[in-house]
């Protein structure tokens, strides 16, 4: 009778220690083995815009033009539990977010974040975000940068779903004009583009424009 006392008590014993440790690793990381390591990728969240370098001969001329080193962006959204980056590239598309990465210069990216998210980015806005979204999924991708729907380039595509998506301006547009167009590169892009009809007061964002603008902030950055 002692003996199954005992066992019962060692038995206990055991369980609540078991329950203890596994509940103060899920706080404070591994206590055994060390800490638990933390991936990069678990502090994006939905609503975050994401920016690489991009390596094509037109994305070079990007980079010149609005003199950044980000030629491509997207941003994320969750589907089924995972993260993906929702891009304009040929065509409008989710992109697993690990293969969005792979597809950078050096797999190097950066992430804003909407200030106030927290507050702004409910559930219902995200939805609202996805839903203009899901309007332009499958759309081709605009070569000549027109700020139409019926094609789309990166940084439009993000641009217009906050602001029709959840009603937020993140920047304001420019004008082609605007930016460097003397660099002989981008000439020879644009001559390939429009010839001579060059549309310099076309309504444009860039990249830059998103990734600079006040109203984000940077939450990763590994270039």
């Amino acid at each position: 009778m002692k003996k199954t006392k005992y066992i019962f008590a060692i038995t206990t014993f055991l369980m609540s220690f078991g329950c203890a440790l596994f509940i103060a690793n899920s706080m404070f990381g591994n206590i055994l083995f060390g800490p638990r390591a933390v991936n990069i990728l678990d502090k994006i969240q939905e609503g975050d815009m994401i920016f690489q370098t991009s390596q094509s001969k037109q994305c070079e001329a990007i980079q010149i033009a609005t003199n950044s080193k980000y030629s491509h962006c997207g941003i994320i959204f969750m589907e089924n539990g995972h993260k993906y980056v929702f891009e304009a590239v040929q065509p409008v598309k989710f992109t697993p977010i690990e293969t969005w990465i792979a597809h950078g210069k050096e797999n190097h990216f950066v992430v804003t974040r909407l200030k106030n998210a927290t507050t702004l980015l409910n559930s219902k806005t995200i939805q609202n975000m996805k839903a203009f979204g899901n309007k332009l999924k499958n759309k081709d991708y605009d070569t000549y940068f027109e700020w139409s729907d019926d094609k789309i380039y990166c940084s439009e595509l993000v641009w217009k779903i906050y602001k029709y998506g959840a009603g937020i301006e993140l920047c304001p547009l420019q004008k082609l004009k605007d930016f460097n167009l003397k660099d002989p590169k981008v000439q020879i892009l644009l001559a390939e583009r429009y010839g001579k009809n060059i549309p310099i007061n076309e309504s444009v964002v860039s990249p830059f424009n998103l990734e600079n603008a006040k109203t984000v902030t940077t939450i990763i950055h590994n270039y």
